[in-house]
């Protein structure tokens, strides 16, 4: 199989503590060919300067291994390579020049990506290793536009609190019961050439665009593989965790729920 690019978007404010193993989640994939794509809306925490040294990292910083036992000087040699991986990967970084939000934002990025699949992950979220290629070989091999797997939510000690654990995918059960898909996800960019991005009206953004995408007639597939980490959010209350925004949140899903009930309900009188 060839290794078509995958764009990997993180939007990110205010989550500089979190950011650099973010990335390395990235970095670190068993898939050689990534874009990577970091939007940073006007974070006021030193989010830049942490992104500056992170590219300095990529580019310059040593690892080095125990390798040989030198038996005439009895030392033990070591071998030093790159920290980062050198080939397979572009690493894009924007700035927004005041902040814009977290779903236009994410339309920046989108925007800019070149790959043929694409995806976003929370700047203080982890990619399990061998997310992207098993994601893509479904895409690739299984006949589908959309592939989402299984995750888990830790704390910031980095304690597993719950497996998440998905159904299989079905319209109802996905769109019908509750939103029950695309936090660990990628597809494939041309859902967007042809449903368009993010509703910026929406903090459910994602809910909002893959009910869109699939109500279009987008291809869906479950991976029951756990893949990616979700930070638990409990103990912050801002920016999206805010009650308010929350709240509202919750009755976007709500009303999206309701209409992929009517959508589902017509379709089959139909």
């Amino acid at each position: 199989m060839d290794n078509p690019k995958v764009s990997v978007i993180i939007p990110t404010y205010n989550q500089g503590k979190y950011l650099a193993a973010c990335l390395d989640s990235v970095f670190f994939q068993d898939y050689a060919n990534i874009e990577i794509i970091v939007v940073n809306d006007a974070s006021t925490d030193g989010t830049r300067d942490i992104l500056d040294a992170y590219r300095a990292a990529v580019i310059h910083e040593t690892a080095s291994y125990a390798s040989f036992w030198n038996e005439g000087s009895n030392e033990i040699e070591r071998t030093v390579h790159h920290r980062y991986p050198q080939k397979g990967r572009e690493l894009k970084v924007f700035h927004n020049e005041t902040n814009l939000g977290s779903t236009r934002t994410y339309n920046r990025g989108f925007d800019m990506c070149t790959g043929a699949y694409c995806t976003y992950v929370a700047s203080d979220d982890l990619l399990h290793p061998g997310m992207v290629s098993t994601l893509v070989e479904v895409l690739e091999t299984g006949n589908v536009d959309f592939a989402y797997s299984d995750m888990v939510v830790f704390d910031d000690a980095g304690r597993i609190l719950r497996e998440f654990r998905l159904p299989a995918y079905s319209f109802k059960k996905s769109f019908c019961d509750w939103y029950l898909c695309g936090v660990s996800k990628i597809y494939r960019k041309s859902l967007h050439d042809r449903f368009g991005y993010y509703d910026e009206a929406f903090l459910a953004n994602d809910h909002e665009c893959y009910l869109r995408f699939a109500m279009g007639g987008a291809r869906f597939r479950h991976v029951p593989k756990v893949l990616y980490s979700v930070r638990d959010h409990r103990q912050r209350s801002v920016d999206v965790h805010a009650p308010s925004s929350w709240n509202r949140l919750l009755d976007e899903s709500r009303s999206l729920v309701k209409k992929a009930r009517d959508h589902f309900a017509g379709r089959r009188k139909g």
